[in-house]
């Protein structure tokens, strides 16, 4: 299932960013690449609609705690195909999928879904997440 997570997240790659963009291809945001990852592998999924572009106040933590196959693990424990949550000023505030080496991410700051090494977001990551059935 990790690696079918990442695959599902490559396919996105080049998908325009926008703010709580939900269709692949045309539109995502970092929550919509993972509503785009748990809908392919065919997992329920509780889609916040109407956050800020920042999420603050521990939004972002919430909604990933409140996501039904999703189990929070620690850092030391980082794998393939883990959800990655980042403190981008104060709080965490954008998500990711872990390849073992890189990040695949929606981000504003490249206008569209890219691939990342991992190295230059690894001092932001805040939290690590599994995806389970």
């Amino acid at each position: 299932m990790q690696q079918k997570a990442i695959e599902l997240a490559r396919d996105c790659i080049g998908t325009p960013f926008r703010h709580q963009g939900r269709v692949p291809g045309l539109a995502l945001d970092c929550a919509g690449l993972l509503v785009h990852v748990f809908n392919g592998l065919g997992l329920a999924c509780n889609d916040v609609k109407g956050y800020p572009r920042r999420p603050y106040e521990g939004l972002l933590e919430e909604a990933l705690l409140n996501q039904p196959n999703l189990v929070k693990v620690g850092k030391s424990d980082l794998q393939a195909g883990d959800v990655v949550l980042f403190r981008i000023k104060k709080e965490p505030q954008h998500i990711g999928i872990f390849t073992g080496s890189s990040l695949i991410h929606a981000y504003y700051a490249t206008g569209r879904v890219v691939e990342q090494s991992f190295n230059s977001w690894k001092h932001c990551l805040t939290h690590v997440y599994r995806v389970v059935k």
